[in-house]
């Protein structure tokens, strides 16, 4: 039996993933919470052909996501909250096949990086919260047409 779910909470200690993490073919599951130090994910990410669900929740000393995180064929479900540190939104998950659920929670996100998501034709749910810099609707919103359940709330500059 493979490695398929890997859970690391409240790993203060914690600065990089190892990159061989990449070697895990079976691997499907990543929760990183709390872990106040990470600061470097594996740039290889998209060696993980079964990786499906990232969370992500309070790192944070990291700055970016790997680029790679646009190659991964079988991911499903991001979510990503209160990650303060990352200096650019994900910008380049429009191009996710098999992506269907988009959580977004108490973050900085400029309207811009956020146009991707209009080409995820997969996509199914979004949920933003707590997005500060979201200044007005995305105009996006109406070419997902399989999404099912839209999210919106506390975004307090939303005109």
């Amino acid at each position: 039996m493979a490695l398929q779910n890997l859970d690391l909470n409240n790993c203060l200690r914690l600065r990089k993933l190892l990159t061989s993490i990449v070697q895990l073919s079976a691997f499907q599951n990543l929760h990183l919470s709390r872990c106040s130090k990470l600061q470097e994910l594996p740039t290889s990410i998209e060696k993980l052909s079964a990786f499906q669900n990232f969370h992500l929740s309070r790192c944070l000393r990291l700055k970016e996501l790997p680029t790679s995180i646009e190659k991964l064929s079988a991911f499903q479900s991001f979510h990503l909250s209160s990650c303060w540190g990352l200096q650019k939104s994900p910008t380049s998950i429009g191009q996710l096949i098999a992506f269907q659920d988009f959580h977004l929670l108490s973050y900085w996100v400029l309207q811009e990086s956020l146009t991707s998501i209009g080409q995820l034709t997969p996509l199914q749910n979004l949920h933003l919260s707590s997005c500060w810099g979201l200044q007005k609707l995305p105009t996006f919103i109406g070419q997902l047409t399989t999404l099912q359940h839209f999210h919106l709330s506390r975004c307090s500059r939303l005109q």
